[in-house]
């Protein structure tokens, strides 16, 4: 070999080992190159499902012959139905305004008398809020009901006798036109807010570590409150505005309907914008580097937001420990307070639930902020 191509390798080579003690002393790195990716894998391999699994469905049986329990049978054996019987159709009601159960099937009293005169109408009432979930919601229990129409009919041919038939009567709730943009409207609502709260703010006081600006602040008689109040308030007006346009255009140009109180929409949007602010200055107070901030805000916020949030899909269909997760972020309650005020109107249990889960959530990541604040170097 020659002494130009040995010279060529062992540069490469002290290259080479010079990176790794680099990227090893440097535990970001391995953070984001190995960490990150198993994140991801993980969040889109468990995570992402567009499946209807366990679905809860309110089965009021007003008639409880056995003829109408047989025409449940169907549900109770499916995998995709979870049905809940009740006897009260106000209850129904109740548990479908809070999204407790995506449909009511309704069987009246004279349900068996129906079915012996040869036709047999059951109501099926969806909630819309998803229109793609309520279309499958649907399906999955027209064709439950089927199942049991076609073993009663084998039973009454085997018999001798007539067969009669159930027709469902369906209705779509909070979203009779099926349209898809008064759910994914409200979400996206959730990403924006993800976005002008936790990265902006990831970034703000890192960038300040690295321009070296914070140990000029921290000579004058400034306050760390002061630093992140003075950091604060700009993007949280930032933020407003950016709810302002939505609104807007989530009214006049989407025309989604505002059934819910404008000023609960406001207020829990706020509570939301704290939460993600408060996860920002967070981030960036403990990492002092802007793409480091910036990574873990994606990974922290924005990506759980979009992902684990019930804005792509419902937490109920996806494995335990994944609905555990997702149950455990703010994004989580923001969109499900959101998507009642929108479309089910002030349904104050589920309010006050989630905006006060908010409100604690902005309380701690506030504190912790402030407490990762301090005047000092290091």
């Amino acid at each position: 070999m020659s002494p130009a191509a040995t010279g060529f390798w062992l540069r490469l080579l002290a290259l080479t080992r010079k990176e790794f003690r680099q990227m090893v002393r440097d535990r970001s790195n391995l953070a984001i190159g190995i960490g990150l990716p198993i994140v991801l894998i993980l969040l889109f391999g468990y995570g992402l499902s567009l499946d209807v699994k366990n679905t809860p469905v309110a089965v009021v049986l007003e008639d409880s012959s056995p003829q109408a329990m047989e025409a449940i049978s169907g549900l109770q054996a499916s995998t995709y139905i979870a049905p809940v019987l009740l006897s009260s159709m106000h209850e129904a009601e109740a548990l479908m305004r809070a999204h407790k159960v995506d449909g009511i099937l309704r069987l009246r009293s004279d349900f068996s008398s129906q079915l012996a005169a040869g036709d047999a109408h059951v109501q099926l009432l969806v909630h819309g809020g998803d229109a793609n979930r309520a279309r499958i919601v649907l399906a999955y229990v027209q064709g439950a009901l089927a199942q049991s129409g076609m073993r009663q009919a084998d039973r009454a041919v085997r018999g001798g006798g007539g067969a009669g038939q159930v027709t469902v009567e369906p209705q779509m709730w909070f979203n009779a036109a099926g349209d898809s943009t008064y759910f994914l409207v409200p979400g996206l609502i959730v990403l924006i807010m993800t976005l002008v709260g936790a990265f902006l703010t990831a970034m703000v006081v890192a960038r300040e570590w690295e321009r070296g600006t914070l140990e000029a602040l921290f000579v004058t008689p400034v306050r760390p409150n002061e630093i992140l109040l003075g950091k604060l308030i700009p993007y949280f007006c930032v933020g407003l505005t950016g709810l302002t346009m939505c609104l807007l255009a989530a009214r006049f140009l989407f025309h989604v309907p505002m059934r819910g109180s404008l000023v609960l929409i406001i207020a829990a949007s706020m509570l939301y914008l704290l939460v993600s602010l408060g996860l920002g200055l967070l981030i960036s107070s403990l990492t002092k580097n802007q793409f480091l901030a910036s990574q873990l805000a994606l990974v922290t916020s924005f990506m759980p937001a979009m992902m684990l949030s019930g804005f792509m899909f419902d937490l109920r269909s996806v494995p335990a420990v994944i609905r555990y997760v997702g149950n455990l972020l703010p994004a989580t309650y923001y969109i499900e307070l959101l998507k009642t005020l929108f479309l089910a109107g002030d349904v104050w249990p589920l309010v006050l639930k989630d905006a006060g889960v908010l409100a604690i959530y902005a309380a701690c990541l506030l504190v912790a902020a402030r407490l990762a604040t301090q005047k000092k170097l290091g």
